[in-house]
């Protein structure tokens, strides 16, 4: 009888498993295509393929003064990305309680004119949008939910405070001053700098990374804790449940001002830390379908004793949720002096990102950060540059808004030249494969509806909406 109990309990272990890897537990509303081309042709993978760009302490832009020449490097930086066939950036927007852009919450960033609060005389977020757009790829706005500024120590003062911040609303430690995140007040606030920046800009996404309690630090929340916090018997479940509710309501914001708008998070490569030390509980708004995109920042090496790589991508992708999983690189250790031995080589980006790419739940990657990307110490952008050397289509992540796609017709191949038709607001993706078996090369995401081509094999066409969705495929074609 114990021996059939063991037993059964396998079978059902085992059922389980097998049911959470099957297609339907992908993710879900939040990362998986609606309708996606369903054939037995071998499509290659899409991939979100990202750059953080820092602006604190301007890490990775400006970095120099005046309009021109901000413009003129952030075009340079942009250049190279889009040549390297990235196709989305995050670019940290609110960094310290401040703005990119002209906000009734938070004063223009210092590190535009050098000065906290100073008009830098010229619309940053916007030019920053165009740009990106321009080149074809996804603008993301990063946001620092609750920091607000720092300092070296207690000995020196914390910047003043924006008029609209009441001095209630934060908390002070010894290197960094944050919005309080038990105040109601700050949540809403939270939300309303959301709703006003997706309602004035034509950002892809909202980006939160990894910032939320201060870890390591005494947080002195009694007065919080008695005055909010009566249905919690733990003060830990209490800030993790403040934390919740400003994911959930940043969320429920973007759903309700504008849904085409997706939300990402970035969470520190550990999950028990996040839980722990951050209280932040990052798979509950996953499986709750708060966060659209999932980027933990694995930025360790394969095999490290505390954080390996392979193991964090493992939890992850169990914990990933509704959202769509995209890994975050530490681009910045290679080649760097204080990077680390694993970190000396190229080899070990090549590792990871095989990894990745056997993952059958990660949609792309993001590489921290995009200056790095431009040094290309010990030869890791060439690498990076091999990795990427196909062209992909962007996955879909959030709610669709679009009208569906409808598949391409009348495919039809005049010597060199490949024609289609299509209907709607849709780009044409167009395939190339060797073989009916071989996988496929993305040959042109376009708005045109011909081609020239000049190899022979097999040829088809999908529509794609600004959703990312893309249509079932058209007849197959040979030449």
């Amino acid at each position: 009888m114990k021996r059939l109990s063991i037993y059964f309990c396998l079978f059902v272990g085992l059922a389980v498993l097998l049911n959470s890897c099957s297609k339907s537990d992908g993710p879900g509303g939040s990362g998986s295509e609606p309708d996606p081309p369903a054939t037995d042709l071998k499509f290659p993978k899409k991939e979100m393929r990202a750059a953080w760009f820092a602006t604190v302490w301007e890490l990775d832009w400006p970095g120099v003064r005046g309009e021109a020449a901000q413009k003129q490097k952030y075009r340079e930086m942009l250049d190279r990305l889009k040549a390297l066939k990235f196709n989305a950036v995050f670019f940290q927007v609110k960094g310290m309680g401040d703005a990119f852009y002209n906000s009734p919450y938070e004063p223009w960033s210092a590190a535009i004119s050098g000065t906290r609060g100073v008009d830098p005389g010229y619309d940053v977020l916007q030019f920053l949008i165009d740009e990106t757009h321009a080149r074809g790829m996804e603008f993301h706005a990063w946001m620092n939910p609750y920091r607000i500024s720092t300092r070296a120590s207690s000995a020196t003062a914390f910047p003043a405070l924006h008029a609209s911040v009441d001095p209630s609303w934060i908390k002070d430690y010894e290197t960094i001053r944050i919005y309080n995140p038990a105040i109601p007040e700050v949540r809403q606030r939270l939300n309303d700098i959301v709703k006003d920046l997706i309602s004035k800009f034509n950002v892809d996404g909202i980006h939160f990374d990894d910032y939320f309690y201060p870890s390591g630090q005494t947080h002195q929340d009694d007065a919080d804790f008695e005055k909010y916090g009566a249905e919690y018997s733990k003060k830990e479940d209490f800030r993790r449940a403040n934390v919740d509710k400003a994911i959930e309501g940043v969320f429920n914001t973007i759903k309700a001002t504008k849904q085409e708008v997706v939300f990402s998070v970035s969470p520190a490569p550990n999950k028990t830390d996040n839980f722990n030390n951050l209280y932040a509980d990052v798979a509950k708004w996953t499986s709750s379908g708060w966060v659209d995109i999932l980027i933990p920042q694995l930025y360790q090496e394969i095999g490290n004793s505390y954080n390996p790589f392979e193991g964090n991508l493992t939890t992850w992708t169990q914990f990933r949720g509704k959202a769509g999983l995209v890994i975050g690189h530490g681009f910045y250790k290679f080649g760097a002096s204080d990077g680390g031995a694993a970190f000396q080589n190229v080899d070990q980006l090549a590792r990871q990102f095989d990894l990745v790419r056997k993952n059958k739940y990660a949609v792309g990657s993001a590489m921290y950060s995009a200056r790095d990307v431009i040094a290309n110490r010990i030869g890791i952008t060439n690498k990076l540059a091999e990795l990427y050397a196909n062209d992909v289509l962007m996955p879909f992540f959030g709610r669709e808004v679009a009208a569906k796609p409808i598949t391409p017709t009348n495919v039809k191949i005049t010597g060199n030249e490949l024609t289609w038709t299509v209907s709607g607001n849709v780009k044409s993706a167009v395939y190339y494969f060797s073989t009916l078996t071989a996988e496929g090369e993305l040959l042109a995401l376009t708005e045109a509806t011909k081609l020239t081509i000049s190899k022979a094999g097999y040829y088809c066409v999908t529509a794609v909406n600004i959703d990312h969705v893309e249509s079932k495929e058209s007849a197959v074609i040979k030449k």
